[in-house]
């Protein structure tokens, strides 16, 4: 049964807030006033229930994708070619827009295939799939090994609020910290007052968190932890064995994606040399900052929402932290262009060397071992659900005090309150 993560039933919502206010605090709560259920199944239950076949990927059936997906690159390129004959500067704008936005969709799918490379889904050949997922990720300027890697440190540690690597939540304290300074305290109401931004500001935020999110992950590592060390050390270009993400046997591997990323900057100046430079914009260029959206927007809401817990290391496991994560629905988009990696995200933290074409199979075999603990919002409009959770999921903290169990909060009332706030004398 899948846990919907949208608006609370009021009469539950109303229950949960009053046994807050009384301090009965039985139950976890997340942040829509549903009642939280923890994990009670084995990951050996989840191997048993899944059709044996599905853990067999098909270079052939995934080099079939490839080609699909740059077969669909080749199309929009050509039928961009013609935009300029047409008689007018809007349709010509239209025109361009359109372009821009399927090229992007496509773009994605692309990248999404060089995900599936990374781990081991795309053929049963180690060498396949890293030569592919270096082609793939590399013709969209992403360090393929050194994103391996450190991706694979988030499969690792997923939900987990000490060791995760990206889309760590604030606490309460660090939250009001980075608003209003080291000196501000976390604790005091007057603060919930001043926390929640103007329409005009989130958006302003929502639309640098877009454009620019993936670009800062893979430079400085925004929106991970706090890490100890120069910020040239966070970037995945970094040739260093110091870093917190790679060590001495990594070396080669980021040497090779930093060569690949260099013969594709080469490839798109010797492209702009024959096309023009602002037609490789146009062609290339915007397309390629709609693919920094969709991955920024997709990873973000598979791991942040009202629904979904973190853990203190002390009580995490793998199971609990694979299933943190959330299915939503994207219709044709997410099936046929993003390869169902919105809509059976959670199947891929369980397990994920399963190619994108099984995962549905899959999905619907583990969801009756999971039970309640399958989570999934099928209802809310994927952009809605991302200006929603931007706004309102603020920090995280524990529903029950000393439980290692943390939900989103905020502090300007909406859905379950944080803990209790004090007000200063």
């Amino acid at each position: 049964m899948a846990v919907q993560a949208g608006v609370p039933n009021a009469q539950e919502g109303n229950r949960a807030k009053a046994g807050l206010e009384a301090g009965v605090e039985e139950f976890h709560y997340d942040l829509n006033g549903k009642v939280f259920t923890e994990v009670d199944f084995t990951m050996k239950e989840i191997y048993d229930a899944i059709p044996k076949h599905c853990f067999h990927p098909s270079m052939v059936r995934s080099l079939g994708y490839v080609a699909r997906d740059f077969f669909l690159v080749g199309s929009l390129l050509y039928a961009a070619s013609y935009i300029h004959y047409l008689p007018t500067a809007v349709a010509r704008f239209a025109a361009w827009t359109l372009y821009t936005v399927l090229q992007g969709m496509v773009f994605t799918g692309i990248w999404i295939l060089g995900h599936e490379c990374g781990h081991g889904a795309f053929s049963e050949s180690k060498a396949v799939n890293h030569s592919v997922g270096l082609f793939l990720h590399s013709f969209l300027l992403v360090p393929f090994h050194a994103w391996r890697l450190s991706h694979s440190k988030h499969h690792k540690a997923t939900g987990n609020m000490e060791r995760e690597v990206v889309f760590v939540p604030h606490t309460r304290e660090s939250f009001v910290k980075s608003r209003f300074g080291d000196h501000a305290d976390p604790g005091l109401s007057e603060f919930a007052e001043m926390v929640q931004d103007a329409p005009i500001v989130s958006m302003y935020k929502l639309f640098i968190h877009q454009v620019f999110g993936w670009p800062l992950y893979l430079f400085v590592a925004v929106s991970g932890p706090s890490y100890d060390v120069p910020f040239y050390k966070l970037n995945h270009f970094y040739l260093g064995e110091d870093g917190p993400y790679f060590g001495p046997k990594d070396t080669p591997h980021i040497i090779i994606s930093d060569v690949a990323m260099a013969a594709m900057i080469y490839a798109l100046y010797l492209f702009g040399q024959t096309v023009g430079h602002w037609n490789a914009i146009l062609l290339y260029g915007i397309p390629y900052l709609m693919v920094n959206h969709w991955i920024v927007a997709i990873t973000y809401l598979q791991h942040s929402d009202g629904a979904l817990p973190h853990y203190h290391d002390n009580v995490w496991t793998f199971a609990k932290g694979a299933t943190a994560t959330i299915d939503r629905d994207f219709g044709f988009i997410g099936r046929h262009l993003f390869h169902s990696i919105i809509e059976t995200h959670v199947l891929h933290h369980l397990v994920s060397t399963i190619p994108f074409y099984y995962s549905h199979e899959a999905t619907a075999a583990i969801k009756k071992v999971m039970g309640a603990s399958y989570i999934a919002d099928t209802d809310t409009n994927l952009l809605v659900a991302l200006w929603r959770n931007q706004r309102n999921c603020m920090f995280a903290e524990e529903s029950v005090k000393g439980s290692g169990i943390l939900f989103y909060r905020n502090l300007h009332g909406k859905g379950m309150p944080p803990r209790p706030l004090t007000t200063a004398k």
